[in-house]
């Protein structure tokens, strides 16, 4: 778990996940910033990407798609979304 934006991509570093959700409102960096990052790094691009915000009007969404995030989670996550984009993300494994 990394709590700002440079944090997360410190860890990159050194773990390869599967899954990466992304609050977008991060101090240091905001999510869409570490997201262009990620998808950026050679040793990343076919990681997962969840974006997890309190805004969901079509221009976030918008937003989130064009920072290369693949899927929009409203905050609170619904736990039932969750579940299900780990269960999608566990069967590309």
């Amino acid at each position: 778990m990394a709590y700002d934006g440079p944090e997360a991509l410190r860890l990159l570093e050194t773990y390869r996940p599967h899954l990466i959700i992304l609050d977008i409102g991060l101090p240091g960096m905001n999510g869409y910033e570490v997201a262009k990052k990620i998808r950026e790094s050679e040793g990343h691009r076919r990681v997962t990407l969840a974006a997890l915000t309190g805004w969901g009007q079509d221009e976030d969404r918008r937003r989130t798609k064009e920072a290369g995030f693949d899927y929009h989670l409203l905050k609170p996550a619904d736990h039932a979304e969750v579940e299900k984009l780990l269960t999608m993300v566990s069967a590309k494994i």
